[in-house]
């Protein structure tokens, strides 16, 4: 069994300190512009989104969410549970945090819990690596899949009835056509016209991201994607100084440190940048660490017809840099080079993260199928170390043309440094954590920075320069491959924090620096009861 059931007191297995690493942060934002469809829509959209926020529960955990957390007596404890999505710690490798609970399964709920990975890999059954299907066991213990139209039927129908609702109070027309071909997928499993929908998508000051998107949660193969959802408001001002960045992506997609094989597909150009503030986290986008930017959809389909949209979560990234990198800088940075952490380099290396998803290479070389299925579960953590160098490689190319015109490259990579040391926190079971550890690894090998005595870092700019080539080439080389066996070499030997970082992480646990936020949402937060 993987967790309690019997409502016995729990202990609490780590130390009450960490109950702490989670900032509250209210999720506002000005909406005096909507119209009064607009603002009754908004609630529509946030109802459903509890929707998804329930079956992101079910897949994570397997028990009954409110017994569960009607079972901690402890406020503290049950926020922390409620946080992340079950009795383990999220930013601290999935450990338990309470007794009576064993260790988290790799593949959550996606698959039978005593099922090995040899069994799947022999077994013959439909939709086998399918994104949108539950793996579940027959009358005779036989391996088979279910589509979540299926396995979630009663949920799916009601979350469709809510996304055609909100399509009826719609005034943007090409966004009501996405929610409601959002709503047949919900119970389809056919994602990809709405995917299609959503990209044609370029003037709604509205934005919905919802259904089964991410597959970071199976950790055992990388191929079940999650519930989840975000409720977003566009912020035209700063979406419009980010307009022009994307039509850069063919061009820099031929510049890539890397041999020609492994650019040779192109990305579209007509990929959009926006700047939003989200109303509302649902699932999996709400679990442990939160997400700031967004470049979707995954569909590689898509992303090669179409591009990808890129969308910028504002308010959340400037909490985090507020109440985190800030004070992290004060601890890690060496003084002389604190001033070069701002916020804008903080925003540009987060957008430029998210528009380098769209460049390298989606299908493997070698006829191994995509990058995706090739590298299985290492696939997530691989992807997002790549579009962190690459968006480094992109700060400094367009820099260098003159077309970013604010701070200077030392800003942005002074920024990113600290940036590794927000992200390094998030532990070994986040992509983004374990991409973070592989390039604090290879970036101190390279001599990309240096420690002081006084445990301070400096970015050496040069080093810093030729280690993002050389591991952007690595990478890209790696995915191109479908080279599994090389990935998890990387992971194995670099994607752990070693015991000087450990020691520098644990000053900033001792500062009482917050690891992540946490948020305070909802209706009445916005002011939509009425």
């Amino acid at each position: 069994m993987s967790q309690q059931k019997d409502h016995t007191p729990q202990t609490l297995l780590i130390d009450e300190s960490r109950l702490d690493i989670y900032h509250p942060v209210s999720l506002t934002a000005d909406l005096s512009s909507l119209t009064d469809n607009q603002r009754e829509m908004l609630g529509v959209l946030i109802d459903a989104s509890k929707i998804m926020d329930d079956l992101f529960w079910q897949q994570a955990f397997d028990g009954d969410k409110q017994e569960f957390l009607s079972s901690v007596q402890d406020k503290k404890v049950r926020q922390f549970a409620d946080i992340n999505y079950g009795p383990w710690d999220r930013l601290n490798a999935d450990k338990p945090f309470l007794s009576g609970v064993d260790e988290k399964p790799a593949g959550a709920q996606f698959y039978p819990e005593d099922m090995a990975k040899a069994e799947f890999e022999a077994a013959d059954f439909a939709d086998k690596t399918g994104l949108y299907s539950m793996v579940v066991r027959n009358a005779s213990g036989a391996l088979l899949s279910v589509p979540y139209s299926e396995y979630f039927k009663d949920s799916l129908t009601q979350a469709a009835a809510l996304l055609r609702q909100a399509a009826d109070l719609a005034e943007h027309q090409p966004f009501a056509d996405y929610l409601r071909l959002r709503a047949d997928a919900l119970l389809t499993d056919e994602y990809q016209p709405s995917d299609m929908a959503w990209m044609d998508m370029k003037s709604n000051p509205i934005e919905l991201v919802y259904g089964p998107i991410e597959t970071y949660e199976d950790q055992l193969f990388g191929y079940r994607a999650a519930f989840e959802s975000y409720v977003l408001l566009k912020d035209l001002a700063w979406s419009e100084r980010l307009a022009r960045y994307a039509g850069f992506l063919p061009e820099l997609q031929q510049g890539l440190p890397v041999e020609d094989a492994y650019k040779q597909e192109m990305p579209g150009a007509n990929a959009d940048l926006n700047a939003y503030d989200v109303l509302y986290y649902a699932g999996h986008s709400n679990a442990g660490s939160k997400t700031i930017a967004i470049n979707l959809p995954n569909d590689e389909g898509v992303q090669l017809q179409k591009g990808t949209r890129r969308l910028q979560l504002k308010n959340a990234m400037r909490a985090k840099f507020d109440h985190i990198l800030l004070p992290i800088a004060e601890i890690l940075i060496t003084p002389q080079q604190r001033k070069h952490i701002t916020f804008d380099a903080f925003f540009a290396n987060t957008m430029f993260h998210e528009v380098a998803h769209g460049l390298g290479i989606k299908n493997t070389l070698n006829g191994a199928g995509t990058v995706r299925q090739a590298l299985k579960e290492h696939a997530s953590a691989l992807e997002e170390g790549k579009a962190d160098v690459l968006g480094l490689y992109m700060v400094t190319q367009l820099l260098e043309k003159g077309e970013i015109t604010e701070g200077t490259l030392e800003d942005y990579y002074v920024t990113f440094m600290a940036g590794i040391f927000r992200s390094v926190r998030f532990g070994a079971s986040s992509a983004h954590g374990k991409a973070n550890m592989i390039r604090f690894n290879f970036f101190n090998q390279a001599g990309a920075f240096t420690r002081d005595e006084n445990g301070l870092y400096s970015v050496n700019m040069n080093k810093m320069q030729q280690a993002v080539d050389s591991l952007s080439e690595l990478i890209l080389t790696l995915q191109g491959d479908g080279d599994y066996e090389g990935v998890d070499k990387l992971v194995q030997e670099k994607g752990l924090i070693k015991t000087q970082l450990a020691e520098d992480l644990a000053r900033l646990t001792d500062a009482e620096i917050p690891v992540d936020i946490t948020f305070k949402q909802g209706k009445d937060i916005l002011g939509l009861q009425n």
